[in-house]
């Protein structure tokens, strides 16, 4: 149930329906609009009577909601709903660019990527201090030492941090240090993290799990934004198929589809969603066509010597052309660079 309050709706009008929901054994979820608020009805077991709300001081209407995510749903917020890091607004036309190392390595790589992809106009600083890895022999990362690298890395270069956080014991940690906390493919359904990070209220890139319609995407998103925090974005980063040239296959035909049917912002991940070098730069030129909010690429001063996802990551040199080339493809879209 949407109950859409009208546009002359009092703060007291708010709360009153508020009360009344939660006296119903409902929980009220406030959406803030470009005009007027909203409020979100969930945990109801079948339909409601509209009649319960319409009636009050304030309601322009209650209506059913028919999606099964029903708070990251357009029917809603038909408006965009936008992120602010630091001064970096992410859906809010602009085209954001996320770049940075896979994992952090050292001092020196991380400070000398942030400040080529800060010169290159990317906005965010992206690198990996946790890593869940599909070995456990593999380098799982510098954790606490990265994460402290990486805010010298923001200070030096003003750029704010989206790091993942791979679990709950972990979370206050990550929380502490990063701008935007990042749920990896492998966690997006890990509904106690989902709900842990709901709860904090920080922002959210929620990436697709690599064989997860979109349904069950947009139904992880709920649990975030059903905690109370609309801060989510959303990044397609590629799902398993039965190909095996590249890592994973980006699919970029559900970026307008998704568009059409939540207001959450849209990030792509060509690293992730290729795993060739090769290919990110044109699949990130294809990527900035669909008019995203963001992309988000991994970048290494030397991908030969990386310590996770090598084979993937560009170039300084390779990613200078890039962002040559997204600054076209955005600005044939009349769309700014973030």
């Amino acid at each position: 149930m949407l109950i859409v309050m009208s546009s002359t709706a009092t703060a007291d009008h708010v709360r009153g329906v508020c009360e009344r929901v939660r006296e119903l054994g409902l929980t009220p979820n406030e959406i803030p609009g470009a005009v007027r608020v909203a409020i979100g009805v969930t945990g109801n077991k079948g339909a409601l009577d509209p009649a319960l709300f319409n009636r009050l001081p304030g309601v322009q209407e209650a209506v059913a909601v028919s999606k099964p995510w029903k708070l990251v749903s357009r029917e809603v917020k038909p408006d965009d709903t936008v992120i602010d890091v630091r001064g970096v607004k992410i859906g809010g036309g602009a085209l954001v660019v996320m770049a940075g190392p896979c994992s952090v390595e050292s001092r020196e790589q991380v400070i000398s990527t942030a400040r080529h992809v800060r010169e290159q106009g990317a906005s965010i600083l992206r690198g990996g201090a946790f890593k869940p890895r599909t070995s456990p022999y593999d380098f799982q990362g510098l954790r606490e030492e990265g994460l402290a690298l990486l805010a010298e890395a923001r200070d030096a270069t003003g750029m704010p941090i989206i790091t993942e956080v791979k679990d709950t014991e972990t979370l206050p940690a990550v929380a502490e240090v990063a701008d935007i906390l990042q749920i990896g493919a492998r966690n997006m359904q890990n509904f106690s993290l989902l709900e842990a990070v709901g709860a904090l209220g920080k922002p959210v890139m929620l990436k697709r799990g690599i064989a997860s319609t979109v349904n069950e995407w947009l139904m992880a998103a709920e649990y975030i934004v059903s905690r109370g925090n609309y801060q989510v974005m959303l990044c397609e980063r590629g799902i398993r198929t039965f190909e095996t040239l590249t890592r994973n296959t980006l699919d970029l035909g559900i970026v307008p589809i998704v568009r059409g049917i939540t207001h959450l912002p849209i990030v792509v991940d060509p690293s992730h969603g290729t795993g060739v070098a090769r290919a990110v730069g044109p699949m990130t030129r294809a990527a900035a066509a669909t008019g995203v909010d963001g992309i988000i690429v991994e970048v290494h001063p030397s991908p030969s010597k990386a310590l996770s996802d090598g084979p993937q990551a560009l170039t300084f040199e390779m990613f200078t052309e890039l962002m040559g080339d997204v600054r076209k493809v955005a600005a044939a879209l009349g769309q700014p660079l973030g």
